[in-house]
């Protein structure tokens, strides 16, 4: 089914897409991670990105955690601490 609906780039390029067509396709939702493309010089194509990964946010999260828990060498600064300080003395 072919579906066409006038829509307005605003500033910075900015393109809603209309509802009707978002109802119409289940992977055009907030934060999609789409490819767009110039086919032609008068026509765009946006697909969706199959080939993507799918974030383990747990692991990244963990990480993170570990990452805080590091002590320094004197074992009484956080590896956060000490990143803290090294930025605000440069």
């Amino acid at each position: 089914m072919i579906l066409q609906i006038t829509s307005i780039i605003r500033d910075r390029g900015q393109l809603t897409i209309p509802e009707t067509i978002r109802k119409m396709v289940d992977w055009v939702s907030p934060l999609s991670i789409v490819t767009i493309s110039v086919d032609r010089p008068n026509q765009i194509t946006i697909k969706p990105q199959t080939d993507s990964k799918k974030v383990d946010w747990d692991m990244i999260w963990q990480g993170i955690r570990l990452s805080r828990s590091f002590k320094g060498k004197n074992e009484t600064k956080s590896a956060l601490q000490m990143i803290r300080e090294d930025r605000e003395n440069r």
